[in-house]
């Protein structure tokens, strides 16, 4: 059995440790890396580009972002906090755009103008208000209100085609929106590191066993998918980002830090229509408001994508049941996840969640018809025959544990790292790849605290992502000096 030893393994050749990867290799370009990956290809789970939003997630027309209180007035902080750390994702890619790394920005991302839309007085009302609260912060000055059926004609035709005129109707719109193909930029961030005498590419290996090593660095044996062959990785530190499948690795390395975590797998299908005559009509990301008890993931938008080169639209997504944390992955998932120490704040969420699992039980036995109709809302002379059914990938909801008989259910996104900072993971979904740089960031803060007290370090960050340590909603001059700057680097000025 062949062993090796590195300073960072990272597990899962997604976009979360792509970054990551990426991110340390400028920071020391000495560090050993090697990456891991359980498929034969690159972003083939949850980085692919057909099993996430790709909206590139700023917060401008996602309104899950901006909860609406029982006093009517609209809670922004969250979509102020993923605006910023969006605008953290351009920096370093315009940095490796202008370095040279990745030449041809139009590959992975294209201008694409974010836009909200809803209809109905109370509806109106929510967007109204929410227009408000986020204009007047610097990051949202550009975002554009309009409740005028002729405007909205002009911003969206597809959308208010064919719709009754008495519908009272409202939307906002930011022109400097992007579409993303995380499953390019992966890629292209593999690529790179491949470049270096440092770094290593696994593929077709899956982990087995994570083990703490006595002297502080991890003992990792992985097995060749065909064959079986056995190697062991002495890692200093480790990174799963395997998506789906990260709760599953971090509940097998016996970090304490890990207990009491369960996932709450949702699954998903896109409307897709592919035809010219029908594409070419519409070119924004339109998002809605969700159905009451939906999950965050299933908030309705109507997208202009870029998939491999090509322009398609994208509705939905239509979330659904399933066990399985990965697409391919095992049915047998989630029960595998259930642990002495997750049963209690899992079953206490399934007993508290009985509207979600009927939402999303109602969802899976849609028809393509029932699906087209929900499409019609936002698309009002869709025709079935136009729209094909397809995979939207697997998303692990957080599962935590809140108490000795009680659990909570989260939508976002959360770090876990082992207390001497030598091993770390990510879970959950939304925004997930759009704020990989501000998680992979905090990665680093959070375990390779002294090398970030160094001056060195700190230059170089500073370097990658100018406006780190500061708040760009606090300091306009900066913001306005960093926005133009990422606008003209990936080519997003329209």
């Amino acid at each position: 059995m062949s062993q090796k030893k590195v300073d960072v393994l990272l597990v899962g050749a997604g976009v979360m440790s792509a970054t990551l990867g990426k991110l340390l290799s400028e920071l020391d370009p000495s560090l050993k890396v090697m990456m891991v990956e359980r498929l034969s290809r690159v972003a083939g789970e949850s980085s692919h580009v057909l099993n996430n939003a790709g909206t590139g997630h700023a917060g401008y027309c996602e309104l899950n972002y901006t909860p609406q209180q029982p006093d009517g007035s609209v809670n922004v902080s969250r979509a102020l906090e993923i605006n910023a750390d969006f605008e953290m994702s351009l920096q370093f890619w315009s940095y490796l755009v202008d370095k040279g790394c990745i030449p041809e920005p139009d590959k992975f991302i294209n201008p694409v103008c974010h836009q909200s839309f809803v209809w109905g007085a109370e509806n109106v009302a929510f967007l109204r208000e929410r227009f408000q609260s986020l204009h007047r912060h610097p990051l949202f000055g550009e975002m554009e209100y309009s409740e005028d059926p002729a405007v909205l004609r002009e911003w969206m035709p597809l959308v208010m085609q064919g719709r009754d005129p008495k519908q009272q109707v409202a939307a906002t719109r930011v022109k400097h929106g992007s579409d993303v193909d995380f499953g390019t930029l992966t890629r292209r961030l593999v690529r790179v590191l491949q470049k270096s005498p440092n770094f290593e590419l696994k593929m077709s290996h899956t982990i087995e066993s994570l083990r703490k090593r006595e002297d502080g660095r991890w003992h990792v044996r992985v097995s060749e998918n065909a064959g079986g062959a056995q190697h062991t990785i002495n890692a200093g530190f480790v990174f799963i980002g395997a998506g789906g499948g990260a709760l599953p690795l971090l509940q097998k390395s016996g970090t304490p830090e890990a207990e009491g975590y369960g996932g709450f797998p949702v699954s998903g299908h896109w409307l897709i229509c592919r035809k010219p005559e029908i594409v070419s009509r519409h070119s924004t990301k339109v998002y809605g408001k969700a159905e009451v008890g939906a999950p965050p993931m299933s908030v309705p938008h109507l997208d202009v994508r870029m998939i491999d080169g090509e322009r398609a639209l994208l509705f939905g997504p239509f979330a659904s049941v399933t066990t399985r944390f990965l697409k391919q992955g095992s049915v047998f998932d989630l029960f595998a996840s259930l642990k002495t120490d997750n049963l209690k704040p899992m079953l206490a969420v399934a007993l508290d969640n009985f509207d979600l699992m009927r939402y999303l039980l109602g969802e899976a036995v849609k028809s393509h018809s029932d699906r087209v109709d929900a499409l019609r809302a936002y698309y009002p002379e869709a025709r079935e025959e136009d729209w094909e059914l397809a995979s939207a990938g697997q998303r692990v909801q957080i599962i935590k544990s809140c108490g000795s008989y009680c659990g909570k259910l989260e939508f976002g996104t959360e770090i876990v790292t082992s207390k001497d900072g030598t091993l770390a993971s990510l879970l959950g979904a939304s925004p997930g790849a759009s704020t990989s740089v501000k998680a992979m960031v905090q990665v680093i803060e959070r375990c390779f605290k002294q090398r970030m007290k160094s001056a060195e370090w700190k230059r170089k960050m500073k370097e990658m992502v100018p406006s780190y340590g500061v708040s760009l909603d606090e300091n306009a001059a900066l913001l306005k000096d960093i926005r133009r700057r990422n606008l003209t680097v990936l080519r997003l000025d329209i």
